[in-house]
């Protein structure tokens, strides 16, 4: 008989005597328990023992006696989840001093946790602070003291409170650093620029939104850096061509290079496509770069894989077809929100062999151009023409016939596509994988039928605003491999249709049924037993759910994100059992759940200390709901909008008491009513106040938020 475990089995045989063995190597899950023939991948551990006399303290000698190495090894195993670790860490001495050595990752919640967190992982390589709002040269001190020669990764992308003193002792002292993430620093100087000049083996380097930066703060890295792979420099507004060419002077290392949003032109460009090693390059929304100083271009990039140039708004079919030419190893093109997609620049498309994804999004195309992409990229894998104008059966039927081998599809709002698109999609494209297609309003109940006649590899699928019925979803339970499904606002859709995935699609693991108002609890509870995966689940104005849905889901243990917002037979009791079951919960969202009270928060706040965002606005909470929320270590954005009975006392102790607050929407009304210094005392810790002057809004019946949006579609 076998005692199964994930990793440890305890075997007794018939003699009465016990085997002690650990699964490392299984690729499962849950491995099978060893068998007493074992195999060359199973490792055995302690001779035969007397059932009997395993006690206690023989199981704690026996786990001790384990080798580091075996531990490590347990540990890989566990990486999915970081409460397997600690209970891991929990067992005896020796897991927790292994679990200390093994961990390389760390990323703190507070600030104030770092310093035990710095002294009980000392081996620790990358540090993620960006859930930290803020962060002090003397945090970044005790980092440098404890991971000296250890740190090659800092995120401090969305922390303030640190100066130039700060990063550059991080910087010169840490010798193995490789990596800075320093994004929405918009405080940083060319004097903090120029401290981390002095990391010379820095290889990758993000200043997104680093708008005090200039040419002689990105100089000085171009100079000290020049080991610099990756230099994310988006909306640096600061930086001009001159410091972009110093950098493509300086770094011929580079193989990525963000410059979106730079009020860069055409003088940089030469140098940084000579850039030897150069794969990704994003100029999305330059808008000083025009068709001249691309014609004009006479540099070719043969190492450039990746090109983003969404955006630029003074550059024409001619300027990107030049582009192209230039890159003949293109693998990934997104030339989003720009020019009209002729046969022209099409054409272009013909010499790039290896070119595997092209994103159109919100272009607009013609027939003609689609049909010249459908005859060139023999390669192409991945299509996005969400948003864009001009797609027709005609067009986007040349492109999936021709290219029988694409595994991702997005024609979101491409509303003049009928079920002839479909048919040649579904008959083609069997390799499908991703098929997003919300507000396809022109194709019919039975064309989407025949995407689960046929696509049976689809991972995600969007079918959100679309004319879906139960029929539709049986069909759709033949993809059995689905782990994304959106059918939102499909308004056919019943809980028989429901019944059928569940029992197929197994693997789910996000459903958004946002506003799919002939949905009940019976639909909720098929979802529940069906999907033990399930991490996210958008029931929002779903009005016939009801605390049975709740307590149905309570049960999938893995939950993350959980929208019930405008559920109004939901209540606290709901609120409980979620609570309760679901302790890894993140993300909820409750507004307009009239019936939640304190009593609901209560449990929330005793048993989901893993949230980090709520949504309380419309609900019936007071002073004492939302100031047990303080004990919620980990919540870091609030939505309090017209809560009724709260008053200006309660929101101010409630503000205080929770320490990581990093986002906070309140009504306007309330400003005034909060003392000054308390608001700048809280600013000060790193949170960001949103002030809303929304009036109170009244919920509509479903019939009439559908006429409501039947009349707008209609003036469209």
């Amino acid at each position: 008989m076998a005692e199964s475990g994930d990793l440890f089995r305890r075997i007794r045989g018939r003699d009465g005597f016990t085997t002690v063995a650990l699964d490392l190597f299984s690729t499962t899950a849950n491995p099978s328990p060893c068998s007493y023939s074992g195999s060359a991948k199973r490792l055995r551990i302690g001779d035969a023992i007397p059932a009997a006399v395993v006690a206690e303290e023989d199981r704690h000698d026996l786990v001790d006696s384990l080798s580091e190495e075996i531990l490590f090894l347990i540990l890989d195993r566990l990486e999915s989840d970081p409460l397997d670790k600690k209970s891991f860490s929990l067992v005896c001495r020796s897991f927790y001093a292994a679990e200390s050595r093994h961990r390389r990752a760390l990323t703190p919640l507070l600030s104030d946790l770092l310093p035990a967190a710095l002294a009980r992982y000392p081996l620790a390589s990358r540090l993620d602070l960006s859930l930290c709002p803020r962060i002090t040269d003397a945090a970044l001190a005790s980092v440098r003291g404890a991971l000296r020669s250890s740190l090659r990764s800092i995120d401090l992308s969305r922390s303030t409170g640190f100066s130039q003193a700060g990063i550059g002792n991080l910087a010169v002292n840490c010798a193995a650093l490789v990596e800075i993430n320093l994004s929405n620093a918009t405080d940083l100087s060319d004097a903090a620029a120029a401290a981390i000049g002095r990391s010379r083996n820095l290889e990758r380097l993000w200043l997104a939104r680093c708008k005090m930066v200039t040419d002689m703060g990105i100089g000085c890295i171009a100079v000290g850096c020049q080991k610099l792979r990756l230099l994310c420099l988006k909306w640096c507004l600061g930086i001009s061509d001159l410091g972009v060419g110093l950098v493509a002077v300086k770094c011929k290392r580079l193989r990525t290079l963000d410059l979106s949003f730079m009020p860069i032109t055409k003088k940089c460009l030469p140098a940084v496509l000579q850039l030897p090693h150069l794969e990704d390059l994003a100029l999305v929304g330059c808008l000083s770069i025009d068709d001249e100083g691309l014609i004009s271009l006479k540099q070719e990039c043969k190492s450039l894989q990746v090109l983003d140039m969404s955006n630029c708004q003074h550059v024409s079919h001619a300027a990107f077809s030049s582009v192209l030419n230039k890159a003949p190893g293109l693998r990934q093109m997104t030339l989003a929100y720009n020019c009209l997609v002729t046969h022209s620049l099409a054409s272009s498309l013909q010499k790039l062999s290896k070119l595997r994804c092209i994103r159109l999004d919100g272009s607009e195309v013609t027939t003609s151009g689609l049909g010249t992409i459908a005859n060139s990229c023999k390669s192409l894998r991945e299509l996005s023409l969400s948003k864009c104008s001009g797609v027709t059966d005609e067009g986007l039927s040349s492109i999936v016939m021709k290219h029988k081998g694409l595994v991702k599809l997005d024609v979101t709002c491409c509303r003049n596509i009928t079920d002839f698109s479909l048919a040649s999609i579904t008959s083609s494209c069997n390799s499908l994988t991703s098929l997003r297609m919300e507000s396809c309003t022109l194709v019919s109940k039975e064309g989407l039928r025949l995407i689960g006649q046929h696509c049976h590899l689809l991972e995600e699928l969007d079918l959100t605003d679309n004319d879906l019925d139960d029929e539709g979803l049986r069909a759709i339970s033949g993809c059995q491999k689905l782990c994304i499904l959106k059918i939102g606002i499909c308004l056919k859709i019943r809980d028989e249709g429901l019944i059928h995935v569940a029992k197929s699609c197994s693997k789910l693991q996000e459903i958004d049924l946002y506003r799919s108002i002939g949905i009940t609890d019976t639909g909720v509870m098929a979802i529940a037993r069906g999907f033990p995966l399930l991490q996210t689940i958008n029931l929002a104005y779903c009005t016939g759910i009801t605390d049975d849905s709740l307590r149905s889901l309570s049960k999938c243990s893995n939950l993350y994100t959980l929208e019930i917002r405008g559920c109004p037979q939901v209540s606290s009791l709901g609120l409980a059992a979620i609570s309760v079951g679901c302790q890894k919960l993140t993300n909820l969202d409750i507004k307009k759940c009239y019936h939640v009270n304190d009593a609901g928060i209560l449990f929330l706040a005793c048993f989901s200390q893993n949230l980090r965002q709520i949504n309380l606005s419309y609900c019936s909470v007071t002073d004492v709901g939302l100031l047990a929320l303080a004990s919620v270590s980990c919540l870091q954005n609030m939505t309090i909008l017209h809560l009724g009975r709260l008053t200006p006392s309660g929101l101010a102790a409630a503000l205080l008491a929770c320490g990581g607050l990093t986002k906070v929407k309140l009504h306007s009304s309330f400003k005034p009513l909060v003392p000054k210094p308390l608001l700048k005392h809280i600013e000060a810790r790193g949170c960001v106040f949103q002030w809303r002057d929304k009036p109170f809004q009244v919920e509509l019946e479903p019939s009439e938020v559908w006429k409501q949006h039947s009349q707008e579609m209609h003036v469209e």
